[in-house]
């Protein structure tokens, strides 16, 4: 799995947020059974940044926690199967599949952090978690879906050993 990791905040983490979320995206595509090397990018961002991101992609001027920008328009989740004739899905010097972009607003994510009485290591795992299933064709736009999410979010940071106390 390649990761194409940018840190654009002045922001000193805790723990190593690269490395971090190699393992957080390599658990989700284990998880979901991805047969491919898989190429994701994953930015840090400020609240302007991802306010100003949330505005033009989104017509929702306010800040947010994470926002995904996939690549592959899986029509079922994680339906690798579709992707034998999409061949502009891969890089054409790599041959790995390109899932898209995720975006993490740092301070944000610290507020939810401690709104929700967890680490920052847990919230920023989370959301990394959250975005791949994103790129992987989930929502959350139903009650159903949403539950499906969540559990799939918690079994992926259940197997890393990243609880919410922690």
């Amino acid at each position: 799995m390649m990761l194409l990791f940018e840190n654009e905040t002045e922001a000193e983490l805790s723990f190593d947020a690269e490395k971090t979320a190699k393992k957080v995206i390599g658990e989700v595509l284990s998880h979901e059974g991805c047969p491919y090397e898989c190429e994701v990018s994953l930015t840090l961002v400020d609240a302007e940044e991802i306010q100003d991101l949330n505005r033009r992609f989104r017509n929702i001027d306010s800040v947010t926690d994470v926002l995904s920008f996939p690549l592959v328009p899986f029509e079922t989740p994680s339906e690798f199967g579709m992707l034998d004739d999409m061949e502009d899905c891969f890089d054409p010097d790599t041959g790995d599949l390109m899932l898209g972009d995720i975006v993490i607003c740092v301070p944000r994510m610290r507020e939810q952090a401690a709104e929700y009485g967890h680490s920052t290591l847990r919230e920023f795992s989370f959301l990394a978690a959250h975005s791949m299933f994103h790129l992987l064709g989930y929502d959350h736009m139903t009650k159903e879906e949403a539950e499906d999410m969540e559990r799939r979010q918690e079994e992926v940071l259940d197997v890393l050993n990243i609880r919410r106390d922690g």
